[in-house]
């Protein structure tokens, strides 16, 4: 008899991904936000209240800059994001959100904390948090390079 392979890490993970990404854009879109796409979550998801530089981004992400610099133009042209001196560093700016960046961020995170919600209810607080835990230090963990 033949074993059926289960999943593994990497699939599993981009089911979690893709499965959460699906219903928080399709939540936003229904809220007014159907101008964003789930590539715009590399610059979105990690925005600050008070701004963040790119290069940041680039590194909480772990996108390319120069894809970051791309989502930040299209999300600056869609009025989510401008671009303002950073007080630290006069050659920086910061990346920082606009009113609708304001407001996205606010639905999101409320979509977020659901969708969170109903995971923790599936599993119960106890196991859902544990998983949270383990995901995170495994998401943390230093990469081997070739």
């Amino acid at each position: 008899m033949t074993e059926v392979a289960q999943p593994d890490i990497g699939v599993l993970a981009a089911r979690v991904l893709f499965s959460v990404q699906r219903e928080l854009y399709a939540r936003l879109a229904e809220q007014g936000f159907d101008d964003i796409q789930p590539r715009t979550g590399a610059v979105l998801a990690h925005l600050k209240r008070e701004g963040i530089r790119a290069s940041e981004l680039s590194r909480l992400s772990g996108q390319h800059k120069q894809v970051i610099g791309t989502l930040i133009d299209d999300l600056e042209r869609l009025g989510y994001v401008e671009r303002r001196p950073d007080p630290a560093d006069r050659r920086a700016k910061l990346i920082c959100p606009a009113d609708r960046g304001l407001l996205q961020m606010e639905a999101a995170s409320s979509i977020m904390r659901s969708i969170e919600e109903r995971h923790a209810r599936a599993l119960g607080g106890p196991e859902y948090a544990a998983f949270k835990s383990a995901l995170r230090r495994v998401a943390d963990l230093p990469r081997e390079t070739d």
